[in-house]
């Protein structure tokens, strides 16, 4: 699956922030790759990493890991509802809020890690059963013009913010 075109989505979106971190016209690909990095970066954590904030009021890595899954789990409805022609405008969603009632942190890292490679196989299984017409097809979510590809494009390049920061701010990589 290639990276969408500009005429999939807004390109001053909120969006376009994400599809912009995806280097690569391969998108199924990266996403492989991808779970692999995760599931090796986290795999690793100690406790203490897993619950460490670097600042008040920020996420701690297995939040973080938690917020991706069920982004993840929300990009793949809407790309769902999108290429099956859904002509509703799909809601939007705020991600503190959500993470805040997950109780992200009486999980455990294998109990989060577990559902992660559930949703990626998922992810991966429905994108690589949609016809090119599907993946074109645009649909509105959280107020955009967006085309289903575009929603794994945009997944590809959440986490790889969310690995940046992991990086940037918590020293994992």
């Amino acid at each position: 699956m290639k990276k969408p075109s500009t005429a999939e989505y807004p390109v001053e979106s909120f969006f376009a922030r994400y599809i912009d971190l995806v280097d690569t016209e391969n998108v199924i690909d990266l996403l492989r790759q991808q779970c692999a990095i995760v599931e090796s970066l986290y795999k690793n954590l100690t406790v203490v990493q897993q619950d460490y904030r670097y600042a008040a009021g920020k996420w701690s890595p297995k939040e973080m890991l938690g917020h991706m899954i069920d982004t993840e789990r929300i990009f793949a409805y809407r790309a769902l509802c999108i290429a099956r022609g859904e002509q509703q405008s799909l809601p939007g969603f705020d991600e503190n809020t959500y993470v805040d009632n997950a109780n992200f942190s009486a999980q455990s890292q294998q109990q989060l890690l577990h559902q992660y490679g559930l949703v990626r196989q998922s992810t991966l299984a429905f994108a690589e059963s949609l016809t090119e017409e599907a993946q074109e097809r645009v649909g509105t979510a959280n107020g955009a013009p967006l085309s289903a590809r575009a929603f794994f494009t945009i997944t590809a390049g959440h986490e790889r913010h969310h690995l940046n920061i992991l990086a940037q701010r918590y020293g994992l990589k």
